[in-house]
């Protein structure tokens, strides 16, 4: 696993009435979002790759779809893969300077919330988005 990368594992309780399952857990992951967002992402359809700068991602599968997430240690040309399945809440963590993308593998739309520890273009939007796009570099691909 790439280091700094983390992947969190959290219980599901299950009644009569159906199931909640945690996805966040500052004395667990040390962590503190500042924001969150959620995604639906379309069967064979990516997002990324592309990395930050300073910004660490949280991002949380919910199990509506299987997705393939790849993540790129530039430093060490580290290239590790990560399948969420459909069905099961997976939570991964990715710090600052990993390159990540994801994949919908599945058969059906995919959510993703995302719960970053910086605001998106700063406080009131008024900064540059920390973001390094990768789509089209040709370097990192989601193949």
């Amino acid at each position: 696993m790439i280091e700094g990368v983390k992947i969190f594992e959290y219980e599901r309780y299950s009644d009569e009435r159906g199931w909640l399952n945690e996805v966040w857990r500052s004395d667990v992951t040390g962590f503190h979002p500042e924001m969150g967002y959620v995604s639906m992402t379309l069967p064979g359809k990516s997002r990324g790759p592309h990395e930050h700068r300073k910004q660490t991602d949280y991002f949380i599968f919910m199990g509506t779809s299987e997705f393939l997430v790849k993540l790129w240690d530039r430093k060490k040309s580290i290239e590790d893969r990560i399948i969420a399945p459909e069905g099961k809440i997976t939570v991964i963590m990715v710090p600052p300077g990993v390159v990540h993308g994801y994949r919908n593998t599945g058969r059906s739309g995919g959510l993703v919330l995302n719960i970053p520890d910086k605001l998106y273009g700063g406080k009131n939007r008024k900064y540059a988005v920390d973001e390094i796009r990768h789509e089209d570099s040709g370097c990192y691909t989601m193949d």
